[in-house]
């Protein structure tokens, strides 16, 4: 399981435009209808990505917000980023650094 998020857009998105953002995304996005969050009669795309590739959760929305950028007159009205698994590599592998005793300590 990689970084879980969702991006709102802030509008339908065609099936040209679906291909741009999955290639942009790497494949990491499944891709479903919601209502904007603004306006509930307007049906928008969403964005649920499982990004397993990523180094970090930043680089992963970084990655995803630079796609949506490529589509003309596409934005994202929402973001939504559910509480993450502790244990990522990075933590895993500063935890595994010696910690270093203090002066005059044997």
């Amino acid at each position: 399981m990689g970084y879980v998020f969702s991006l709102v857009l802030s509008r339908e998105i065609t099936e040209d435009e679906m291909t741009t953002l999955k290639v942009g995304c790497g494949g990491a996005a499944d891709f479903g209808t919601d209502l904007l969050p603004t306006n509930a009669e307007v049906t928008v795309t969403r964005m649920d990505f499982d990004d397993a590739v990523s180094p970090t959760l930043a680089d992963a929305i970084e990655s995803a917000l630079a796609a949506v950028t490529e589509v003309p007159e596409l934005s994202v009205s929402e973001l939504t980023v559910p509480a993450q698994p502790a244990g990522a590599e990075g933590a895993e592998a500063e935890a595994k650094e010696p910690v270093a005793a203090a002066a005059g300590t044997d």
